[in-house]
């Protein structure tokens, strides 16, 4: 069964404010496999919109995936990270317990193309230290376009970044008036995100911006690209069965732990102090401390957790 999930536009930072293209979390959906949270966006004109500008902000319980087509962002956070992430590479940075970063498009950058994710990460792991990786992998070339495996296993060739479940990412560019077939491991939810052209996966179309939901239990993915060819991003990972709250950048199992770290955060940066943890998350180098995102407002009600909807 195959399902594409239109994206919803939502301002993301900067002065100006770029948009954002989101398809997860989605009212008929919340995860495939792990993935709970896919944001794409560009091309973005920096010129006009002034790029991406997200200041130090928090996360728990996920990782995040930063993955480029166009430009150039620079990657900050509290473990004394610094690193430029350009098209064709990946940064992983695994929350766990606690940790904050910032995300800003270079000076060099005039157009700004890419995708934002986010992995949930299992109740088991939720707490583990975290922690920072770069990747660039090769680009596997063959008559039919490339291949690029970012996260996990596929075609034979397996990337050496960690992560807390089992899960896959990999960019996909499909040659003009050419199908790409790509073995699936039938144990794990996938999806894919149309970067650009015209394609047809498994006989749907799917516009550039949506996410086509495949089930568990598929052996193979087809694309087949227009004129002009295609770039698509798969993602995919075994089914993530667990009850979930996730507000605003905070994914927990409890009401209970998203508000301790909420707290924490609020008194790590000196906006409150109702006895929260200041050195869980920690400062960001290169950043004043009054330039840090505070939390939002929490809901009065306690957020009770939430099966994963899969219709």
């Amino acid at each position: 069964m195959t399902h594409a999930l239109a994206p919803r536009l939502v301002p993301l930072g900067g002065p100006r404010t770029m948009t954002v293209r989101r398809t997860l979390p989605h009212r008929d959906r919340t995860l495939v496999g792990p993935w709970c949270f896919v944001d794409h966006y560009g091309p973005d004109d920096v010129g006009v919109t002034g790029g991406m500008l997200l200041p130090p902000h928090p996360h728990i319980g996920l990782a995040t995936v930063s993955w480029l087509f166009d430009g150039e962002l620079e990657h900050r956070d509290s473990l004394g990270t610094e690193v430029v992430v350009r098209p064709g590479e990946l940064n992983l940075m695994t929350a766990g317990d606690g940790i904050a970063h910032s995300e800003v498009s270079t000076a060099a950058t005039t157009t700004l193309r890419g995708a934002q994710l986010w992995l949930a990460l299992p109740d088991g792991s939720r707490g583990v230290a975290p922690r920072f990786e770069h990747h660039a992998p090769a680009a596997e070339e063959d008559e039919h376009g490339t291949l690029r495996v970012a996260i996990g296993s596929i075609e034979g060739v397996t990337s050496p970044v960690r992560v807390e479940s089992p899960t896959v990412a990999a960019e996909l560019v499909v040659r003009p008036e050419t199908e790409r077939v790509v073995r699936l491991d039938p144990a794990y939810e996938h999806a894919v995100l149309v970067d650009c052209g015209a394609v047809v996966v498994d006989g749907q179309v799917v516009a550039p911006g949506s996410l086509l939901l495949l089930d568990a239990g598929r052996a193979s993915l087809r694309a087949r690209a227009g004129a002009h060819g295609a770039r698509l991003l798969l993602i995919g990972g075994e089914p993530l069965d667990e009850s979930l709250v996730m507000w605003w950048n905070f994914v927990g199992g409890s009401d209970e732990e998203v508000r301790a770290a909420r707290a924490d955060w609020m008194t790590a940066i000196g906006a409150d102090d109702d006895g929260g943890r200041p050195e869980r998350f920690g400062p960001v180098p290169g950043w004043p401390a009054t330039s840090v995102l505070p939390a939002p407002t929490l809901p009065a009600a306690p957020m009770r957790p939430r099966p994963p909807r899969r219709s």
